[in-house]
């Protein structure tokens, strides 16, 4: 008999768009020999499971079941590709541990903890080797203070983004102080990202891209670095899904050494953190002192097929098929 994999894809935030082109990739990758594959769709109007044709059916979500053709459908895992909330920041994941559904992504309070850019940063600064840019971290309740905040604190130029936010909407990079309010009101206005508002200072490097998974053997595997070269002033939510805006060259141009120390911290990064399944750390390379400094991790990185991750794993001689099953009897182990 198949294992019954549901597809989780959709979302409630600007980030749903990407998702629904990550499921579309990854449903086309899963060996369906092996596989019943059902995608299912979450959104703030409900959840449903959408069959090939078109059609939709309802998600009872007492035991996030399915009735299809007057047949009960129950799942043996998620399979969850749903960039932001509620799939990326635990909601899910919670949701999925008191149903006792197996499922393939860092566990709830990984997931709620990585959202949080700045509670991230806080625990992983005395990692060995890495380094995190001087920032402030604004709640709510600093809105009307935010700007002077900012400026007491930190050095022209900075990236404002939304703490919680992912796909780098609502993030600015501002070099004059008459552009920083409006920075701040685009972060803080962000749709589902929780009123929280990360200000980094900037950093002058290289800017690379790392996925790391955990295989059906239970080993870590730390996938070929990809480099990010952009058009852009910086690698905003047009350079990541605009063909042409951005040049990603996988495998990067590093030293072994570098590559080795990469390979060091993102493995520490990921135990660190307790995470599961695959994620995506990103980081620069500063110019001046060769050092790493960590930018953020991704615990439900993008699978369409340009993606960083998919491009990693045919950099590593895995094909997609292969590395999405890996994942799938992994969490099922």
């Amino acid at each position: 008999m198949k294992t019954k994999v549901a597809l989780i894809t959709g979302g409630y935030t600007g980030e749903a768009e990407v998702s629904y082109k990550s499921s579309k990739f990854v449903y086309s990758k899963i060996d369906k020999n092996i596989y019943d594959v059902y995608l299912v769709d979450i959104t703030t109007n409900g959840w449903f499971y959408d069959d090939q044709k078109g059609r939709r059916y309802p998600i009872d979500k007492e035991d996030f079941s399915v009735i299809v053709n007057d047949e009960k459908i129950t799942f043996d895992i998620a399979f969850i590709i749903l960039h932001g909330s509620p799939g990326e920041d635990g909601r899910l994941q919670g949701y999925f541990d008191m149903i006792n559904l197996p499922y393939t992504s860092c566990e709830a309070l990984t997931s709620s903890l990585t959202m949080n850019k700045g509670y991230t940063k806080a625990i992983l600064a005395d990692i060995p080797e890495i380094h995190v840019a001087k920032s402030v971290l604004l709640f709510e309740n600093h809105k009307e203070s935010a700007a002077e905040l900012v400026m007491s604190k930190l050095t022209l130029p900075y990236f404002v983004k939304p703490n919680a936010g992912g796909s780098s909407i609502g993030m600015t990079k501002v070099k004059e102080w008459s552009d920083l309010q409006e920075a701040l009101d685009k972060a803080y206005d962000a749709e589902n990202t929780g009123n929280q508002v990360l200000v980094e200072e900037f950093v002058s490097g290289r800017e690379f891209s790392q996925g790391i998974f955990r295989n059906q053997k239970g080993e870590l595997v730390v996938l070929p670095v990809t480099e990010v070269k952009t058009t852009r002033e910086f690698f905003d939510f047009e350079a990541k899904y605009t063909p042409g805006l951005t040049e990603e060259i996988t495998p990067a141009d590093l030293t072994k050494e570098q590559q080795d120390r990469a390979a060091r911290i993102i493995r520490e990064i990921y135990i660190r953190l307790n995470c599961k399944g695959m994620v995506r750390v990103d980081y620069f390379l500063e110019y001046e002192t060769d050092n790493f400094y960590f930018i953020e991790i991704n615990t439900i990185p993008g699978q369409t097929a340009q993606s960083f991750i998919p491009q990693q794993v045919r950099a590593f001689g895995m094909s997609e098929t292969d590395f999405y099953g890996q994942l799938i009897q992994a969490s099922l182990n």
